[in-house]
């Protein structure tokens, strides 16, 4: 009598789980099974049984065959084309050793996957940052972030098409109240707000098998509002967000993703904010964040990041830029659409007013801005809120900037009773410090590239380096 194939799928059944934005817990309760046995499942320490393989094909709308496949065999082939790095050639590594620990052990050979992974992206970082040293390419060839931002600026972060469709997807949740009754009508999803020890770590999930569209009761009106814009436009604008991709290639998937989750949340902060209707607001409120934020139910964030947007043809508004950064300088987000010259590598200038903006937390700080080249700016700065919602909820606090070209700044009305920066002193900055060639700069941390350091034996400079003439 034939003897019965038992099926282990645990990294099948764990890539299965990722990719739906699912913890074990998740998955466990949509299976009708403890988050014990997923955990099983996952470590191969348990086989597949057929009820369960079926349930899991039914509530996922999968096909069967696509997780009965043999997981390890493909990490095995994976791994083994790994340990063929010269760096592991003076080791003896039967291939038969790669099926055992692919099968027995999938999470010790996640991590070395994971590893090598991360090991090969620094090394391409290194040979590009080397390359570029010499000339001989664009460091962020192998960078997804960089990718992505270059994607959006070459298209100065303005997509009309998406504006069109948002706009008229905008109206009609319009006629249903508002997108909970929408969602319910047009796609049968129920909105639920559930407290953050359900959630489990995610703010937003959408449950095909309970049809129901999951909410975190910690985050504020605007972010729950965002959220379910963000939901609707993966559910009916994932054709025209792909058309928008499909106008070029990328060098890495991670970009790829970056970039379909940067144009999502375009849409969503579209569907909220129309661009017809939003436009006519700004010049009526002069560019006024908060005020536009009250009106359409946004944050201060959303709303100084749709006003980068506003580019459509022949309806074109003030072209700004924007910046956050968190308390240590680091950049999470860069959109550019007023010809700022952003660093590209190292930290931003200490003097602009967007890394002072901590000190006065919630209060709107405008500045006027010169670079080493004469251009002016005008920009303004406020501190932002992430997470928080109750008692001992962790949050993060980021600055934004906003800003324009001195030529604009007189519509804003942050300018108003203010005197034009010809009558006022701007504050000089530079793009970063190493490309930065203000020699009494006070506030500098590096050497500008191409100048020589003057010794300090004899003489030492109120700034921290002196420089020769050479």
């Amino acid at each position: 009598m034939a003897t019965e194939r038992r099926l282990y799928v645990g990294p099948s059944l764990r890539r299965l789980r990722r990719d739906n934005g699912l913890t074990q817990a998740d998955m466990a309760a949509d299976l009708d099974v403890s988050a014990s046995y997923i955990a099983l499942l996952e470590r191969n320490h348990r086989p597949l049984t057929a009820e369960l393989l079926l349930r899991l094909s039914q509530t996922y709308k999968m096909d069967m065959s696509a997780l009965a496949g043999d997981g390890a065999s493909e990490d095995a082939a994976r791994l083994q084309a790994v340990l063929k790095d010269p760096m592991f050639a003076d080791i003896d590594l039967p291939s038969l050793e790669m099926g055992d620990i692919t099968t027995n052990f999938p999470g010790v050979t996640e991590a070395l996957l994971r590893l090598y992974t991360a090991y090969r992206q620094e090394q391409l970082a290194l040979a590009d940052r080397s390359a570029e040293s010499l000339g001989e390419g664009d460091s962020d060839a192998s960078d997804p972030v960089a990718e992505s931002r270059r994607f959006l600026a070459a298209r100065r972060n303005s997509f009309p098409s998406l504006d069109d469709a948002a706009e008229r997807l905008a109206q009609a949740v319009a006629a249903h109240d508002n997108m909970a009754g929408y969602l319910r009508t047009r796609h049968n999803l129920r909105v639920r707000r559930l407290p953050s020890s359900v959630m489990v770590g995610s703010t937003r999930r959408l449950d095909r098998h309970r049809k129901e569209v999951l909410l975190d009761d910690g985050l504020d009106t605007a972010s729950q509002g965002f959220q379910l814009a963000l939901q609707l436009a993966y559910l009916e604008m994932g054709e025209d967000i792909e058309a928008v991709m499909g106008e070029s290639s990328f060098a890495a998937e991670s970009g790829e993703r970056l970039t379909r989750r940067a144009l999502a949340s375009y849409a969503a902060a579209a569907i909220l904010m129309p661009y017809s209707a939003f436009a006519r607001a700004v010049e009526a409120r002069r560019y006024d964040v908060e005020a536009l934020a009250r009106q359409f139910g946004a944050s201060f964030e959303q709303t100084a990041h749709r006003l980068t947007t506003l580019q459509k043809p022949g309806q074109e508004r003030v072209p700004f830029f924007f910046i956050r950064v968190d308390p240590a300088g680091n950049v999470s987000k860069r959109l550019d659409g007023a010809g700022f010259p952003f660093a590209r590598h190292g930290g931003g200038c200490p003097l602009w007013s967007v890394h002072q903006a901590f000190r006065t937390p919630r209060e709107i700080v405008t500045q006027w801005l010169e670079l080493p080249d004469g251009q002016r700016f005008f920009s303004i700065a406020r501190t932002v809120t992430a997470g928080g919602g109750g008692f001992g909820a962790p949050r993060v606090e980021r600055a934004i900037a906003l800003g324009c070209a001195e030529e604009h700044a007189g519509r804003l009305i942050y300018t108003q009773n203010r005197p034009t920066s010809g009558a006022e002193a701007a504050t000089p900055i530079g793009v970063t410090c190493r490309l930065c060639h203000r020699t009494e700069c006070t506030a500098r941390s590096a050497p500008p590239i191409g100048r020589q350091i003057l010794p300090d034996d004899i003489r030492r400079t109120s700034a921290p380096f002196g420089f020769s003439d050479s």
